[in-house]
């Protein structure tokens, strides 16, 4: 698989992935003590819908309007998802839009750069040096954020553990090595081992249930600490679809941060659905 990010913003994957990165950085705010925000694929921070859609060379059928533009106008959102689009209307209106649809979406950086407050630290990670000189722009005047040109995975061991004590760790690859799992999987460890009680999100493609179930066998090995699995499925296994779904595991998610979940999750999959089998599951890989 190669997920280049700029030709899928704003689509379902970034919805799930974003609403639920949202809820955790702010249950990490409920404390007064600050946390660092690591992101081991940062990418170019923030993105334009419209240049996205048009690709290198060719037009693409954007995808948008199947991720955030089923949620722009929706009233009645569950609060979560009412609390992430804000986010996002908020940017993409400073950002010059005064159109009807949206126009500038952020990056997961963006996001969490809108939530973080004085104590809260950013350290951006993108080992590619065009998205990495677009991500040094986009922070270029920003406080307490560092952007970096490093592996992700290197990141880890040299970022950990923070003076704060406290993390946030989104680990976002693209999905471009066929042993991106394997890396995830040994970058977990690593990362576990330097600081036992960070929060770390790693986000997966849906593509083959075998695949996955390696996965989870992989890190159930490392013999984690309490650790959550959450799914997305837009369509059925044999929709035909190349990526069906995506997901996210957190390991230490905050006390009851399942049950914030369930009060949305399903919701998302029924507005997110493209074909007859879409669903939202979560388990615990590893129980509270």
């Amino acid at each position: 698989m190669n997920y280049r990010h700029a030709f899928h913003a704003g689509n379902f994957a970034d919805v799930f992935k974003h609403a639920l990165l949202v809820q955790l950085a702010r249950t990490l705010q409920r404390k007064e003590k600050g946390f660092l925000y690591l992101d081991t694929h940062a990418g170019r921070g923030s993105y334009d819908l419209a240049a996205a859609a048009r690709g290198d060379t060719l037009v693409r059928k954007p995808e948008w309007p199947d991720g955030i533009g089923r949620l722009w106008e929706k009233p009645d959102l569950p609060a979560a998802l009412t609390d992430y689009v804000a986010l996002v209307r908020d940017f993409d209106r400073d950002n010059g839009n005064a159109t009807g649809e949206p126009r500038f979406y952020p990056g997961s950086p963006r996001l969490v750069q809108r939530l973080a407050r004085l104590q809260d630290r950013l350290a951006l990670c993108e080992k590619q040096p065009g998205e990495c000189a677009a991500l040094r722009a986009e922070f270029a005047l920003a406080h307490r954020a560092t952007v970096q040109e490093i592996d992700g995975y290197v990141a880890l061991r040299a970022m950990l553990p923070p003076p704060e004590r406290r993390a946030l760790v989104l680990i976002d690859p693209p999905f471009e090595s066929q042993d991106e799992f394997a890396q995830i999987a040994a970058a977990l460890r690593e990362g576990l081992r330097r600081l036992p009680g960070g929060m770390f999100a790693v986000w997966y493609p849906l593509t083959e249930r075998a695949r996955v179930d390696d996965f989870f066998a992989e890190l159930l090995a490392l013999k984690l600490p309490p650790t959550l699995a959450l799914e997305l499925a837009i369509a059925g296994e044999g929709s035909g679809l190349k990526m069906r779904g995506c997901g996210l595991v957190v390991v230490n998610p905050p006390w009851q941060f399942d049950r914030e979940v369930e009060k949305f999750l399903p919701a998302l999959a029924e507005l997110l659905a493209q074909a007859p089998g879409a669903d939202a599951t979560m388990q615990w890989l590893v129980p509270e």
